[in-house]
């Protein structure tokens, strides 16, 4: 009985794992998720595997997956011709979009509504605010959703990187 109960529950440590991976690729909370099957399986386990400073560790790729998922956005924008306000536009663009595509497709709305939200909030503050050409504003705009996948493709790694910390903590 105690095998099939391992089994069971590493099963479902590895699917939480996956499943967390997969919300990452879609800016979501996948490395929370990863962070509490860690969290779980230590206390379940009685605290034989991982530990306290691995989880220490975990949490803290989980905070910096978080800011570089967001921050990558305005860097990208930056990148593309855009100004410090069209950077402080496009994080709260991303927000705005994620927000306010959920609810349309629940995961994949996120992600496109994130990038979109990038995209026009700064485009729009270059072309009102530094009153830029429509290219030039697009182009600012074009940085700000290529920085918000380079964000979410950070998210991921911060991800891989938890993983690989549990895995050698294990």
């Amino acid at each position: 009985m105690g095998t099939l109960l391992a089994i069971t529950g590493w099963t479902i440590f590895g699917l939480a794992v996956l499943i967390g991976l997969l919300l990452d690729v879609v800016g979501l909370f996948g490395n929370w998720i990863i962070l509490g099957a860690v969290g779980i399986a230590w206390a379940v386990t009685r605290f034989e595997h991982f530990g306290v400073w691995p989880l220490v560790f975990l949490t803290l790729v989980a905070v910096a997956g978080e800011i570089l998922e967001f921050l990558v956005a305005g860097v990208g924008a930056r990148k593309f011709g855009g100004s410090r306000g069209a950077m402080v536009a496009a994080l709260i663009g991303c927000f705005a979009g994620a927000i306010a595509g959920t609810p349309w497709f629940p995961i994949i709305g996120t992600l496109i509504g994130a990038c979109a939200g990038a995209f026009l909030a700064a485009a729009f503050y270059e072309y009102v605010k530094h009153e830029k050409a429509a290219g030039e504003a697009l182009w600012t705009g074009v940085g700000a959703a290529l920085g918000k996948v380079g964000g979410l493709l950070a998210k991921l790694l911060c991800g891989l990187v938890m993983l690989a910390i549990a895995a050698f903590t294990f």
